[in-house]
């Protein structure tokens, strides 16, 4: 398969023995909790937006959030990493992560909860200190700084803030891991020293207004949003996709998705800057879903051809099918946000079913193509 120019490769500090099956095996058991969090954190979504679905617990309906950030990008996040350091120990991280979505849809003691979203963060950052020792790099440190965000949300939760306190720490943690992988990916075509200087500020920023927001409630928030636009603009202008797209297949695709991520990342910092950061309401749903479902999920479907063979070893067949998800996804987060923009809440009720059916399709093209490459293996 055309891949991204040394996207296929392992993930930072990985190592390169041969896996046994029995243990390829163990480190792809967290996938199908994932999945399964995953499909119970839309059906709750769903009915947030105001689809008349069978309505799931009230537990789990406000947990929706919480699902989607430390169980499903949690776990798939730690097992990554994981699989980077190739250490038992390190499964502790995506375990973690699964017993905290187990215990929120179990309606556990929020105590309970909380402390094991700690827990699971806790053991990530475990992953990049060892990361550290092995590969004392900018990406590397930018990866951990990015852990300890998730670590600072989730004992921020554990100490009784509401979830809506705890949203900044969890983007926090998803912008630095996304940005500090596409950052060891600039090997290829490193940065000029002004490029990488650049690169530490957007980042310094970021964490600085993370960490003011306690002191300044109008100011820092909106350093940060900054933060995240800057370092979409810098994602645009120095990440290998801005070339690679030229290229053709799943080059082509990927690059596709990752531009398209880093415009969502820009407009959830402009959001941010423009709004703060707010507790509900469509203004807090829009910054929210820019990010979560526009950047993430847009970084996900990118990532997918190279993650699921390095973490699961489900090899994929590309296909131009996968442009269908791709295109569905943008389509239904444009909806969402002009919906919650101008005030027309079934607009986003139906930006939010589009998405959502763009995840599935996501999953059945995925499927379909790793039973295509398993028929072209035999």
């Amino acid at each position: 398969m055309d891949a991204e120019s040394n996207v296929g490769r392992r993930p930072s500090g990985a190592r390169l023995e041969s896996v046994s099956e029995p243990r390829r095996r163990l480190r792809a058991l967290p996938l199908p909790f994932a999945a399964a969090m995953l499909v119970v954190a839309l059906w709750a979504g769903l009915t947030r937006i105001g689809w008349s679905l069978p309505a799931p617990p009230w537990h789990v309906a406000v947990a929706h959030g919480p699902l989607m950030v430390l169980g499903v990008l949690g776990t798939v996040i730690a097992l990554e990493r994981a699989v980077a350091i190739g250490r038992l120990w390190a499964y502790a991280a995506p375990a973690a992560s699964v017993a905290t979505g187990v215990l929120l849809l179990a309606h556990a003691p929020r105590s309970v909860v909380t402390w094991a979203s700690a827990l699971s963060a806790l053991a990530l950052v475990a992953i990049f200190a060892s990361l550290l020792r092995r590969d004392p790099t900018l990406h590397t440190s930018v990866l951990a700084l990015g852990a300890l965000a998730l670590l600072a949300g989730g004992i921020t939760w554990a100490l009784g803030e509401p979830i809506a306190a705890c949203v900044p720490f969890w983007e926090t943690f998803v912008v630095l891991t996304i940005a500090g992988e596409r950052l060891e990916l600039t090997r290829v075509l490193p940065p000029s020293a002004f490029g990488r200087a650049m690169f530490i500020g957007c980042t310094v920023l970021l964490v600085a207004g993370l960490a003011g927001a306690r002191a300044d409630l109008d100011t820092a928030p909106k350093v940060r949003g900054a933060a995240m636009v800057l370092l979409a603009l810098w994602l645009a202008r120095f990440d290998v996709a801005r070339r690679t797209i030229a290229k053709s297949g799943a080059t082509r695709y990927m690059a596709v998705n990752m531009l398209a991520g880093f415009v969502w990342l820009a407009v959830g910092g402009a959001l941010v800057v423009r709004d703060g950061d707010l507790a509900s309401g469509p203004l807090y749903d829009a910054s929210v879903h820019a990010l979560f479902v526009g950047f993430v999920f847009s970084m996900i479907f990118a990532h997918a051809p190279i993650i699921l063979p390095a973490v699961a070893g489900i090899e994929l067949r590309y296909s131009p099918l996968f442009y269908v998800h791709a295109a569905v996804l943008q389509a239904g987060i444009v909806a969402r946000l002009v919906g919650d923009l101008s005030g027309v809440p079934s607009l986003r009720a139906w930006g939010g079913l589009v998405s959502t059916a763009a995840i599935v399709l996501f999953a059945a093209n995925t499927a379909r193509s790793a039973l295509l490459a398993r028929r072209d293996a035999a």
